[in-house]
């Protein structure tokens, strides 16, 4: 792990990332030493620090951190910096914090992609806060827990709806739902987050003139889907074989965007 461009394990006690979650985090894939599109994930990610008032890295601070690391995980976090007590930044500059950690990759069941997974609906409602959504922020309770609810009933992966009804997102990914011809995903104006490959699948929808739409989707219509799927920048894209009352064995246009999907360069 690098802190602020130097091998390190720990930060400050006072780090307004660990104390109040201040901050913003990207999860990306390095392979053969290249992380892959990156500049889709350094704009979100200057993005998110705008939002939140940070400092954003210059891209070539973070790419050295990245020398050397080949066919991994990479995460990095920009944190506010260490702090006085109190949830009020102090009005003196703060330096931000800067960190940078690797982990090997996840070797999923070739079936999560190819047959789909079972999901569970969570309990778990996200609350609204328009300020933050879309933002990668370091506030991930609501998906900790969510994300236990999952584990506790043996699925891989779980949908959160918001505190109105409306379907979101899966606990770490994005959602897309086919229904008659037209590819939906949810509006996020509320609450989730807006990642990298949930923006490169309606990049696809556009390549290929594909009808697709941003809108709330109910549950009830989901469950009416003839194809819902879910992407990540780590897992990739898996299609949803069961969910509730959903059930499907074949995922084709799920399976051509996975294999657009599959060329990084996009």
């Amino acid at each position: 792990m690098l802190v602020n461009g130097f091998p390190s394990n720990s930060i400050s006690a006072e780090d307004r990332g660990l104390m109040y979650g201040d901050g913003v985090f990207r999860t990306l894939l390095i392979k053969q030493g290249i992380p892959q599109c990156w500049q889709r994930h350094y704009q979100k990610l200057k993005h998110d620090c705008t939002v939140l008032g940070l400092n954003c890295p210059e891209s070539e601070s973070i790419l050295d951190d990245f020398v050397g690391h080949s066919d991994c995980v990479a995460k990095i976090i920009i944190t506010r910096g260490s702090g006085i007590r109190g949830y009020a930044c102090s009005s003196s500059a703060q330096e931000e914090t800067r960190i940078t950690s690797f982990s090997p990759m996840t070797n999923y069941p070739v079936s999560h992609s190819t047959q789909g997974v079972t999901v569970h609906l969570c309990t778990l409602r996200l609350g609204h806060q328009p300020i933050l959504a879309g933002v990668k922020h370091l506030n991930r309770l609501e998906n900790v827990l969510a994300a236990n609810e999952c584990q506790h009933a043996g699925m891989v992966e779980g949908i959160l709806q918001d505190e109105q009804g409306w379907v979101i997102s899966g606990t770490r990914s994005n959602l897309f739902s086919i229904r008659n011809g037209m590819l939906y995903t949810p509006d996020l104006g509320q609450c989730g987050i807006a990642g990298v490959q949930r923006d490169r699948v309606l990049d696809w929808a556009k390549r290929y003139s594909f009808p697709h739409t941003i809108q709330p989707i109910s549950l009830e219509e989901l469950l009416l889907s003839d194809e819902v799927f879910l992407v990540n920048s780590v897992l990739g894209l898996w299609p949803v074989c069961k969910l509730s009352s959903y059930h499907r064995t074949s995922h084709p246009i799920s399976w051509a965007i996975q294999q657009w999907l599959s060329d990084e360069t996009h």
